[in-house]
């Protein structure tokens, strides 16, 4: 594997110096939120990870605590957001996805469709740690129908990721899918979930262009006529994210700020989440797709630390 991500590593690496240096630009009034966004989007998470046991240790406070007293609104939520693992992150998102009155199923959907078992696995077990309870009964009990079944199915994190694939299994699954929409009146939902839900990535890679052949049209039309509501937007973005991660994430970013107003959330979310895996590979995506860097887009759409943080992690302008 390449590594496709934007923040790596720093070289000569000194988590005592850094905590210190977090340190000295929070104390006193005000704080020196160039310093913080400098030093913390120079970190890989991993090092970030030392530098909150440091900082503890040196100065007896909590890193996390003291950013989230200095900082404030999208800024703060995204430098602290730096902070936790990866699993955590996600474990997070998905507790305030699903709390409180109301759900926010886009942020369910994008998370539980983009991630590999090691992610899924390592978010539920960061999850059980952070809030005491079962993310499985969590989602469970905040969502129902198809959507909830195939949330759940994810979330078993069991996704063949062997590589091996069958060409005559392929023929016979999308035979299955067709037979289980278009051909019927009705839809056999339990065949979709199954399918999408289990078989590695290269395999229905294969289903998909068999698919296509039998159908005369592509699986995520099918989709969209045979499926509805949130049930239907997981199962396109499962069908994308199986295509091309980086274009689902390309495409997440770009509904996220265009138009008026911006999807803060969403974009904190995948510009963290992604800056140590694909960046490189969304903004080829984005360019190629929205004719505008990701870069430029960023730029244009926020603003101040926030913008800038937001900009270290894309690392660079593709236009």
């Amino acid at each position: 594997m390449v590594f496709r991500g934007t923040i790596t590593d720093a070289p000569d690496f000194d988590p005592s110096a850094d905590a210190e240096t977090l340190y000295n630009a929070m104390k006193g009034i005000g704080s020196d939120k160039e310093a913080i966004l400098d030093l913390v989007t120079s970190r890989s998470n991993a090092q970030r990870q030392e530098i909150i046991a440091a900082y503890k240790s040196n100065f007896g406070q909590d890193l996390i605590d003291d950013l989230k007293y200095e900082l404030t609104g999208k800024f703060e939520r995204l430098i602290v957001s730096l902070m936790r693992t990866p699993a955590y992150h996600d474990a997070k998102e998905i507790n305030d996805a699903v709390k409180g009155a109301g759900t926010n199923e886009r942020c369910l959907i994008e998370i539980m469709a983009s991630r590999n078992n090691k992610q899924i696995h390592e978010m539920v077990e960061a999850y059980k740690d952070a809030y005491g309870t079962d993310i499985e009964e969590d989602i469970i009990g905040d969502t129902s129908g198809h959507f909830k079944k195939m949330l759940i199915v994810l979330l078993q994190g069991t996704r063949d990721e062997s590589g091996v694939v069958d060409g005559d299994l392929a023929e016979q699954d999308a035979q299955d899918l067709y037979a289980a929409g278009e051909e019927q009146w009705g839809t056999d939902e339990a065949k979709f979930i199954m399918i999408l839900g289990n078989r590695s990535v290269t395999h229905l890679r294969m289903v998909f262009d068999e698919y296509e052949k039998i159908a005369e049209m592509s699986i995520e039309d099918s989709i969209k006529n045979e499926l509805s509501g949130d049930f239907e937007r997981l199962m396109l973005a499962v069908v994308q994210c199986i295509r091309s991660v980086p274009m689902f994430f390309a495409k997440r970013l770009y509904k996220s700020m265009k138009g008026l107003g911006t999807a803060d959330n969403t974009l904190i979310r995948i510009m963290i989440s992604r800056s140590e895996q694909d960046m490189l590979d969304i903004r080829e995506c984005f360019r190629l797709n929205y004719e505008k860097s990701l870069y430029n887009m960023i730029m244009d759409d926020t603003s101040g630390d926030y913008k800038r943080t937001l900009l270290n992690l894309c690392g660079g302008d593709d236009d």
